[in-house]
């Protein structure tokens, strides 16, 4: 590795990344964390790239005192953030999300895991407390602090959303795939990948947390998790890496979607056949021990009510979840029989 070991004097060497389209009503709550770290030294700027905004997002992040550059066109938060770190002062590139507010102490969680030459970029999570109240927009936080929790320390790929890496690094694998993933995707995952196998280290650091602004609806978190997420992340497994042991596509998970295929099975048997409901009841309760470390975390943080809506509401996510990959999965194999 040719990086440089980062030490406690180089404060001034992380440079926050904010890509924004429309984002007003997110940029007057996630900048000024950022804007009160740049105040204390903790990082030497803070840029908000926009993504040309037909809102005041401009006026706003620079009243609020971010640097902003223009993106020159409508370049996704992919390409915005390319062409940040092209002009970035520090050696350390903290991207986050226009939607994302970050805790007080998040920088200094930065520094001390780069001191391993080896390590090229770290992420966090989100905290168990998102702003937004409704059923899907907390069902969907609490997942994602779940699972990157219970994640591996060394991880297999990294996140865009609050999420670091050396600027080196960044700039030796030519950054984002803007060309792949036009749209907000998995690229982000796929960057992960490429500085893995460059012979880099990600690390999950667990306590380097932020708060979610994003309130999710069914049509819109649907969408985003099939068609931004589970369809390209799965082409991305079959053609690069197969079936990784981490995160939301461990073997735990593979067995819990198989679960949840019985229980919808059991549920459609039920109502067909005017059968004994006690099928359905047994799938529900294997379903709850399959994964009844995420439920009772739905339990302790929101009830018993939740925690029900939740198992139901994860089954259907697994459903969908899986009917991607399967879809993937046949997709490309007549891709292969064809080029034969």
């Amino acid at each position: 590795m040719t990086d440089k070991s980062v030490t406690n004097t180089d404060v001034l060497k992380i440079s926050v990344i904010m890509p924004v389209y429309n984002g007003v009503t997110f940029i007057k709550q996630s900048l000024p964390p950022l804007i009160a770290m740049l105040n204390r030294q903790e990082v030497c700027e803070v840029i908000v790239v926009d993504d040309s905004s037909e809102d005041e997002t401009i006026a706003i992040a620079e009243k609020l005192g971010a640097k902003v550059i223009p993106s020159g066109g409508r370049l996704g938060p992919g390409g915005a953030r390319n062409k940040a770190a092209e002009l970035a002062l520090g050696e350390l590139l903290w991207f986050v999300d226009a939607d994302v507010i970050v805790h007080e102490n998040a920088a200094k969680k930065i520094i001390p895991n780069f001191n391993d030459e080896s390590v090229v970029a770290i992420f966090g999570t989100y905290d168990d407390n998102p702003t937004a109240k409704n059923f899907l927009s907390q069902y969907k936080n609490l997942v994602h602090h779940f699972y990157h929790l219970n994640a591996k320390k060394e991880a297999s790929t990294f996140w865009s959303g609050c999420g670091v890496i050396r600027k080196e690094s960044f700039i030796a694998q030519n950054g984002f795939d803007v060309a792949t993933y036009s749209r907000p995707s998995i690229e982000d995952i796929e960057l992960g990948y490429r500085l893995i196998s460059a012979g880099g280290k990600i690390i999950l650091v667990k306590d380097f947390l932020s708060t979610h602004l994003k309130e999710w609806r069914f049509l819109n978190l649907l969408h985003t998790e099939v068609f931004c997420r589970a369809i390209p992340w799965s082409r991305l497994m079959l053609s690069k890496t197969g079936l990784i042991n981490d995160l939301n596509v461990g073997i735990g998970e593979r067995i819990s979607a198989v679960i949840a295929g019985l229980f919808f099975l059991s549920v459609l048997t039920t109502v067909i056949t005017g059968l004994s409901s006690s099928l359905v009841a047994i799938s529900f309760i294997l379903a709850y021990f399959s994964n009844r470390k995420l439920y009772n975390l739905f339990y302790r943080r929101k009830g018993l009510i939740f925690m029900v809506g939740g198992i139901l509401y994860h089954q259907l996510y697994y459903l969908y979840s899986s009917a991607a990959f399967v879809y993937c999965y046949l997709e490309r194999k007549l891709v292969l029989r064809n080029q034969k």
